[in-house]
């Protein structure tokens, strides 16, 4: 099948949450080869169980592609897509490569796959000369982009049809990973029965925009998706990061692979959707001990990633910015009315504006408090939350120039590429 009948075809199912994926074959036409990564079919008549994988072995193997399952599956294989990311992507490389120990050794046990996303500068090289010699780690040139796919969604996808590990785990180039935390995060998963496991990275930051900004999104997303609540199976909401994102192989076949959001710009979010309706088991967690994070390196790449993500993850983007800017308003006039009222002096009843001055410090005191409190879920250090309130004119031109970008224009661009909504 072709990547655009694959894409179809999860396109198709995931507008109907809980029907089956894909194509099945009849009992009485069996393929000659499971296929690999592709999607099942659910027995007619059959409801879901409450384990996942029991209801994955007594599935119908569906036709996604025809790439024969191999022999012998690894433990795991790790998929690094990349574009232009020289500045990171050795890092990263290295503190993945030295995950391998006697027990859990690179190339015997688990594999690790770099894909260049058609990279212009020195990506490709970088990670050919880390591969080179070191058995268990390959290098791979995206497929071409064919027209309703994302660029990322693109390269993990042609790394996924050639994954032999029994879980894969998805990876951005400017993470960095904490020695023995692959194999940690593997007997998490299965220690919590889950097929699919998300880490929220320790995230680094540098410079006044970054310190002040990152601190204020990522408490909104704590908010927004509270992973206690993400991880309950009963509660709908759903979220995940793609900076680190484990799935079993199984539940990656039922999901339908990042075929099924080909063309989503939030590909992450939309497949941990997708386990939720599937019951494949999601769990998702702030993991400072697993890996860290720097997203952007540039404050014009962070200016341009989150004015792609905003409206995506928040829904109410207008709400959002107009309550921040009455955050700001609060934080920083309260102060100055209450001195003014202070420096009444002399003036006719000047006890009672300076018992008004008091009230509106002790108004200020109580906004701060609960801003930082808000502030604080995002794990940051005391010190960026500090300074988290001046960021916030910075954050709510970001909110309103996401909603412009994707309700108005219907276009946003990201590491070159134009997406259309």
């Amino acid at each position: 099948m072709s990547r655009d009948e694959a894409a179809a075809s999860g396109a198709e199912d995931a507008e109907r949450p809980g029907a089956p994926g894909g194509r099945s074959s009849s009992p009485e036409h069996k393929p000659e080869h499971k296929p690999l990564l592709g999607l099942s079919d659910q027995p007619r008549g059959q409801s879901s169980p409450p384990d996942w994988r029991t209801w994955a072995a007594n599935t119908i193997p569906g036709t996604v592609f025809d790439q024969p399952e191999p022999e012998e599956l690894l433990e795991v294989t790790v998929i690094v897509p990349a574009r232009n990311e020289q500045d990171c992507l050795a890092a990263c490389l290295e503190s993945l490569v030295s995950q391998s120990e006697e027990i859990f050794a690179l190339g015997k046990d688990w594999e690790l796959i770099v894909v260049d996303d058609h990279s212009s500068d020195q990506t490709k090289e970088i990670a050919e000369s880390i591969a080179r010699g070191i058995a268990g780690v390959s290098v791979l040139e995206a497929g071409e982009l064919e027209r309703g796919w994302t660029g990322k969604a693109n390269a993990v996808w042609t790394a996924a049809r050639r994954a032999r590990g029994r879980w894969l785990l998805f990876t951005d180039a400017d993470t960095i990973h904490e020695p023995g935390s692959l194999r940690r995060a593997i007997h998490e998963a299965e220690r919590y029965k889950v097929g699919m496991l998300s880490y929220s990275p320790r995230q680094l930051v540098s410079g006044l925009a970054q310190r002040s900004l990152m601190p204020l999104i990522f408490s909104e997303l704590a908010m927004a998706y509270p992973p206690a609540k993400v991880s309950d199976p009963a509660q709908r909401i759903a979220a995940a990061n793609g900076q680190f994102l484990l799935v079993e192989r199984e539940a990656y076949r039922r999901l339908g692979g990042h075929a099924s959001v080909g063309g989503k710009l939030l590909e992450d979010v939309d497949l941990a959707f997708l386990a939720k309706r599937r019951r494949i088991g999601l769990r998702f967690r702030y993991a400072d001990d697993a890996l860290s994070a720097r997203m952007y390196r540039t404050t014009a790449a962070m200016f341009e990633g989150w004015s792609k993500n905003l409206a995506l993850l928040f829904g109410n983007t207008l709400t959002t910015a107009i309550w921040r800017a009455i955050d700001f308003a609060l934080l920083f006039g309260l102060p100055v009315l209450a001195l003014e009222l202070w420096n009444a002096r002399l003036a006719v009843r000047s006890l009672e504006w300076l018992g008004a001055g008091w009230i509106l410090a002790l108004l200020w005191v109580r906004t701060l408090f609960r801003f930082y409190r808000r502030v604080a879920k995002s794990n940051f250090p005391f010190v960026d939350c500090a300074l988290s309130p001046l960021g916030l004119p910075l954050y709510v031109w970001l909110l309103y120039r996401s909603w412009f970008q994707h309700r108005i224009l219907k276009r946003v661009s990201w590491k070159g590429r134009e997406y259309k909504d």
